[in-house]
């Protein structure tokens, strides 16, 4: 097996980094204990799973990227699949709970999800689309 390192991502290489295939994400800081017991979690399940890319964010040198997320908690995991956003998960989980996540994504009915994923993405752009048709329609409070 190919020990594969983690990557350390960027604003600048997100987007190629997440797009194909399974990503898992460690949101992480230096100064974090939570995180610094998460990390050799983290790095021996890269080892056990070449077939994955695993990230790492700093989020003290990363701030835009990490207030992209909405990370409030750090660590936090956040996984995709074929570019699409799984999961995120704060906290410094235990090797046996990270494995279950690695299982619980390769499982993934990809086509279903894509579908959903669709579905949802449409579903939040017709309903801006509602609410900005409607805001424009209503009368103004001084018009009552």
């Amino acid at each position: 097996m190919v020990c594969m390192a983690t990557k350390t991502l960027t604003l600048d290489n997100h987007d190629e980094t997440v797009a194909d295939g399974i990503v898992l994400i460690d949101f992480w800081a230096d100064w974090c204990g939570p995180c610094k017991q998460f990390a050799p979690v983290f790095e021996k399940a890269s080892d056990a799973n070449d077939d994955i890319t695993f990230a790492k964010v700093d989020t003290e040198d990363q701030q835009q990227l990490a207030a992209s997320y909405g990370i409030t908690s750090i660590p936090t995991l956040v996984g995709y699949r074929d570019g699409i956003p799984i999961f995120a998960q704060p906290g410094a989980l235990p090797g046996t709970v990270l494995d279950d996540i690695i299982a619980q994504v390769r499982a993934l009915d990809m086509e279903t999800v894509k579908k959903d994923y669709a579905d949802a993405v449409a579903k939040q752009q017709s309903g801006e689309a509602a609410v900005g048709a409607s805001d424009a329609s209503a009368p103004s409070p001084d018009a009552v």
